[in-house]
């Protein structure tokens, strides 16, 4: 959202817009379409600056997000909801887990649509590839023995099930 509201920003500035052209128009010596290629550079560049800015806040928040829930309680919300705490979380093994499920979930994809934007249509169609063969060395793993991903093999963490009592209400009652 901060995004599309800083790019709109740009595109909306009808007075702004209009003055920078009038300015280029008039220093050109005549050369329209200079000017004109200019402007439309300049606020091409400054919405892909934008954009990529987005991409890179998308990746750190999401790291810090995934480092701070489980440095500080053990896990994120979604495992929270599903009964799962990742063991143990210090700091340094949390920020590692962190860094390797961001890479996974968010980064790689995240580097093939800057690659996109900037016009690198092959290597950002590597970089997709890549993105789906790391979200799957992370995922994957589960489905066998151990169960761990690659970011609890490489962080030396564990997730595991949070098994609630049964409240006493719920026990079966004891004949004495």
């Amino acid at each position: 959202m901060l995004t599309f509201h800083r790019i709109s920003a740009i595109v909306t500035d009808v007075p702004g817009l209009a003055a920078r052209g009038g300015f280029d128009l008039l220093t050109s010596r005549g050369d329209v379409l200079n000017a004109s290629e200019g402007l439309g550079l300049s606020l091409w560049h400054k919405t892909v600056l934008y954009v990529e800015q987005g991409f890179g806040l998308l990746v750190l928040a999401a790291f810090l997000y995934q480092w701070a829930s489980l440095a500080l309680i053990g896990r994120t919300l979604g495992k929270a909801l599903t009964g799962f705490k990742v063991t143990p979380s210090p700091l340094r093994r949390a920020a590692l887990r962190a860094a390797v499920t961001t890479t996974a979930d968010v980064a790689v994809y995240a580097l093939a649509c800057v690659l996109l934007v900037e016009g690198h249509f092959m290597m950002s169609m590597l970089a997709w590839t890549l993105a789906v063969v790391v979200f799957l060395l992370n995922a994957l793993p589960v489905l066998f023995a151990g169960r761990r991903s690659l970011a609890d093999r490489v962080a030396g963490t564990t997730v595991e099930s949070l098994r609630l009592g049964r409240p006493a209400a719920m026990s079966p009652a004891h004949d004495s």
